[in-house]
């Protein structure tokens, strides 16, 4: 396994190793005692979450206040630009974002931990996307920053992404400057 760190402290992409012939692959998503150690953390996960969502689907960027996320993820079916932005308030790069694709054929994992607003950008027909949390969905504690907030200035492949409600709605990054996480 291949554990490629990021500009963004804690943000990690793996490279799992696949073992594949004509008969298809092999892989192991997740080995609580490797990843504990290739994740440098002692957080476990709780949670696992799987959604399908179309082409030009944009679903985030999504963070809890009080009981912040860490999530492992990936795509199963398709493919996906992931997104991460930095919000802890402590940290050098508060504010920064990274990106990685995420497909199917890839088979790249994203490690966001804790503190961290999520989203991704559908880049395929359908995508399918797993991810493990290490925190319990808690619906009354989520935020949402606008997915297109210019002090961000994430650079998305597409101008009208498809939106929930609640994501056209997502609050600008400089209000969230009080509530930051820790």
């Amino acid at each position: 396994m291949k554990v490629i760190d990021t500009k963004i402290s804690g943000l990690k992409i793996i490279e799992p190793k696949v073992f594949g012939d004509e008969r298809g692959f092999f892989l192991e998503t997740y080995h609580k005692e490797r990843y504990k150690d290739l994740l440098e953390t002692d957080l476990e996960f709780v949670q696992d979450n799987y959604s399908r969502s179309q082409k030009n689907v944009l679903r985030g960027m999504h963070f809890q206040i009080n009981h912040p996320q860490g999530k492992l993820v990936r795509v199963v079916r398709g493919a996906v630009l992931d997104v991460a932005v930095d919000l802890r308030k402590n940290s050098a790069t508060y504010g920064m974002w990274e990106s990685v694709t995420l497909s199917a054929e890839n088979k790249i994992q994203f490690w966001i931990p804790p503190g961290f607003a999520h989203g991704f950008l559908v880049l395929s027909d359908i995508a399918d996307f797993e991810y493990k949390c290490t925190d319990f969905y808690h619906p009354q504690d989520e935020g949402c920053l606008k997915w297109n907030d210019k002090d961000v200035g994430i650079n998305w492949p597409i101008d009208n992404p498809l939106l929930s409600e609640k994501d056209e709605k997502g609050s600008d990054f400089k209000d969230l400057l009080i509530g930051a996480i820790d």
